[in-house]
């Protein structure tokens, strides 16, 4: 006796869009991209050299596809990778797919056109924040004041990494979590790309009396390969002011010793759009997942988190992710092949 032919539609229809999504070497090219960071249309028809038109075409159907999706920043537009759908038919095939692009090299012309848009975020970004830096700490203190996450982020970290000796702060600000670095570890390292805020923090390690610590001027990631390795990288309320947050995660994966932890506190996702004006927000916060999958691909486990509540309406996430020894990732990728 022959079971019933299962619905064909249920069956073909996502998976047919699937396919034909990820069946276009552009839209390949495009993915990888994504992962990248978030980008608007305009940004990925620069990245691409392609018209409006063609780009908007590839993203519809990337979207249909399950493989992309669009979330507002503002006034502004994003396409993001979407995740893929834990149990469902496309999802194992989605998840090899995100990870035989990563493993791959990206087109140098894609990259270089690439790396000219990050770059233009990067200078909005500084620019904004050589004006106001004289006011960081009433504008920060509208969203999430430094004593409302300190104390959790640091227990934390403390935690999560009880016998490092060297650590690396990126965008400390006006220092405070430096200092409370600079008595738990040998040698500390404090990179920002404002100098009036290095010149906050050096007042700040004066006053503490610590010795142990080096402020350098620049930009992250591109001064990371100037930098030694660490058994601990911190970014506290940094992530949503950096043009490429996933790059930022990948590079600080690759600045830990094997073993080493991550320690991002950060904003939940959230819709108040006055942020990006007022405080020089880049994104409006982030999913806890999109954390995680980033960590995840770029050899990190998550280890620990915590959630904040906060006035006017927003949450902090703190989380700490460990790197896995190269042995041990060398193994499981291995298998998955």
């Amino acid at each position: 006796m022959n079971a019933p032919a299962p619905d064909a539609p249920e069956i073909t229809d996502h998976l047919a869009g699937f396919l034909k999504a990820a069946g276009d070497p552009l839209r390949l090219q495009v993915l990888q991209v994504l992962g990248q960071n978030s980008f608007g249309v305009l940004e990925l028809c620069d990245i691409m050299a392609m018209k409006q038109s063609g780009m908007s075409h590839h993203l519809k159907v990337l979207t249909r596809g399950g493989l992309v999706e669009k979330r507002r920043e503002g006034n502004s537009i994003f396409y993001r990778r979407r995740l893929p759908q834990a149990g469902s038919r496309e999802g194992a095939l989605h998840s090899a797919l995100l990870d035989e692009l990563d493993d791959g090299t990206l087109d140098p012309a894609v990259a270089e056109r690439l790396e000219q848009v990050q770059s233009q975020r990067a200078e909005q970004s500084r620019a904004f924040f050589a004006r106001h830096a004289e006011q960081r700490d009433e504008q920060q203190e509208l969203i999430a004041d430094y004593g409302q996450y300190a104390e959790q982020a640091l227990e934390l970290l403390i935690r999560a990494c009880p016998d490092g000796r060297s650590a690396l702060e990126i965008g400390p600000g006006d220092g405070q979590f430096l200092v409370e670095l600079a008595h738990r570890f040998a040698s500390v390292t404090g990179l920002d790309n404002a100098a009036a805020m290095l010149e906050r923090a050096r007042h700040q390690l004066a006053v503490a009396k610590q010795q142990n610590v080096e402020l350098i001027l620049g930009e992250w990631p591109n001064t990371a390969t100037t930098l030694p390795t660490v058994d601990a990288v911190v970014l506290n309320m940094v992530l949503h002011h950096l043009p490429a947050p996933a790059s930022a995660i990948r590079a600080a994966a690759r600045q830990l010793n094997d073993g080493g932890t991550l320690l991002i506190t950060d904003l939940c996702r959230h819709d108040q759009h006055w942020a990006h004006e007022a405080c020089g927000d880049f994104w409006l916060g982030f999913e806890e997942a999109d954390l995680v999958n980033w960590a995840g691909r770029a050899g990190l486990a998550l280890q620990e988190s915590q959630f904040l509540a906060l006035r006017n309406g927003f949450q902090v996430q703190v989380r700490t992710f460990e790197k896995r020894d190269t042995l041990t990732r060398s193994t499981q990728h291995a298998v998955r092949e």
